[in-house]
């Protein structure tokens, strides 16, 4: 059933990637469960807060652009921090995302199942322990399709993220001239007058750091992407792209369209209150539906990136080397998606004692920005350690290697440690306290050869394609013609 010949090469091309970075990002689940918990943190400063937030993202997600030039690894930010940086911090930056990742499914998978419900009874919709259930099914149904490989997953996020965009980009054009509004659109939203200071922005911030996260998916998948050097940091851009302009209209539009009130009153089918006051009747059930398939597509790109950093450390044996083997057939890490299908199965038992669907939404989504923000913030100090010696060749490098990264690793970790103070005791533990259990692995792994890396270096990098080229050989023909030699 299972052999080290590892993923399967060539699966995807670049519009797939796309597809891809935006599943990732989930923008209808990502409004849906994270609205009221920014408009409870900030106010009518969250399309502020989303903008402000995008700025340094675009930076981090120019990083892992270049970072992936230098090293297609389906670890991504585990090997490049590891080889650019430390391997200590770069195991931390690979731990960050599967402890995030592993936490997301319980975050994913419960307006899942509140969605499904509130189909059929709006009542049941905060009914903790059947939304647990009805998640656990869908997450369920995930776990097999991603298991069958990474062509059947892209396939199905075709369909589904094509629909859910539709289904946003109406709403979106709809909700910018629906009238009367609660509120007049007003500039100050996009600017910093509604923050509750430094620390309630960096609040804000970290809350917008979780509306983006899901984008690098794409370097997850490089090994199985075509001419991944270009494609899988390219396609994270672009679909991080799409996904800023529908997180800002939407969010504009409940300043619009909804009071205070409102979104905490409705903090778990936020855009099902939204649709209906758009469109009445039927508005709320399509908006849910956009919601349930956002919300299948992001939990098949988090278990992809989940399973594929566990297949790059157990690959490297810093986790269990079992993690690094691969399915016959589907070549897919298919004992690493037992495992995580297995831990988010009690954990969507445990979370039932933390209290309603949006406490546990609220206490996760902050738990996984603190997550985010080392992982992201490690990626971007990387590059630039990288491209050190090639920063002023260009000023494409300056820019898109250097500085831009650099801005956006420094905002995400003064996000970090600013928040830490306005964050409640479950939170901070559930964010830190799963970091730290990082080191557990660490220490007992710490004689992998992951510790003793090849450095990253782009400049080296560049004159070794530059010698390649120079010495790659040729043949003549018996006519005369010159026919180049591929290796």
């Amino acid at each position: 059933m299972s052999t080290p010949k590892g993923l399967q090469a060539n699966v995807l091309g670049t519009f797939d990637s796309i597809v891809m970075a935006v599943a990732g990002s989930a923008p209808a689940y990502s409004l849906a469960a994270t609205t009221a918990v920014l408009v409870g943190t900030v106010g009518l400063a969250a399309p502020a807060a989303l903008l402000y937030c995008a700025i340094p993202m675009f930076g981090i997600a120019w990083a892992f652009n270049y970072l992936g030039r230098l090293d297609v690894n389906a670890g991504a930010s585990y090997s490049w921090v590891a080889r650019a940086l430390h391997p200590s911090l770069g195991f931390l930056s690979g731990w960050a995302l599967v402890v995030s990742a592993t936490i997301f499914m319980v975050a994913g998978s419960l307006p899942a199942g509140s969605m499904t419900l509130s189909l059929f009874s709006p009542d049941l919709a905060n009914n903790t322990a059947l939304a647990t259930a009805v998640g656990a099914g869908w997450f369920l149904v995930m776990l097999v399709i991603v298991l069958m490989g990474a062509r059947l997953t892209v396939h199905a996020q075709t369909v589904m993220s094509g629909i859910e965009l539709l289904i946003l980009l109406a709403f979106a054009v709809a909700a910018l001239f629906h009238g009367p509004a609660i509120h007049d659109f007003s500039w100050s939203w996009l600017g910093f007058s509604h923050f509750d200071g430094v620390q309630g922005f960096a609040a804000g911030a970290l809350v917008a750091a979780f509306y983006y996260w899901g984008w690098d998916v794409t370097s997850n998948l490089s090994e199985e992407t075509r001419n991944s050097r270009k494609t899988s940091g390219l396609a994270g851009i672009v679909g991080l792209a799409v996904v800023f302009v529908l997180f800002e209209v939407f969010t504009i539009s409940v300043n619009l369209l909804l009071t205070a009130k409102q979104v905490e009153a409705n903090s778990a089918n936020i855009l099902s209150v939204l649709g209906d006051l758009i469109w009445p009747g039927w508005g709320g059930k399509l908006l849910i539906v956009a919601v349930m398939l956002s919300t299948i597509a992001t939990l098949e790109t988090t278990l992809i990136q989940v399973t594929r950093s566990l297949f790059a450390m157990g690959r490297d044996r810093t986790m269990p080397a079992v993690f690094g083997i691969s399915h016959r057939r589907y070549q897919t890490p298919w004992v690493a998606l037992v495992v995580i299908g297995t831990v988010a199965l009690a954990l969507f038992v445990a979370s039932n004692a933390l209290g309603s669907v949006g406490d546990i939404l609220a206490s996760a989504v902050a738990a996984i920005g603190l997550q985010i923000a080392v992982y992201y913030g490690l990626a971007g100090l990387a590059v630039v350690v990288a491209y050190r010696k090639v920063l002023l060749k260009t000023p494409a490098n300056f820019v898109f290697g250097g500085l831009w990264p650099l801005a956006g690793a420094l905002f995400m970790f003064w996000v970090l440690f600013e928040s830490l103070s306005e964050l409640d005791s479950t939170a901070i533990g559930i964010g830190i306290g799963g970091l730290a259990v990082g080191l557990v692995p660490m220490f007992w792994y710490r004689h992998s050869a992951y510790y003793r890396p090849h450095r990253l270096d782009a400049a080296k990098a560049e004159q070794v394609e530059q010698e390649y080229e120079r010495q790659e050989p040729v043949a003549t023909s018996t006519a005369g013609d010159t026919i180049a030699t591929d290796f």
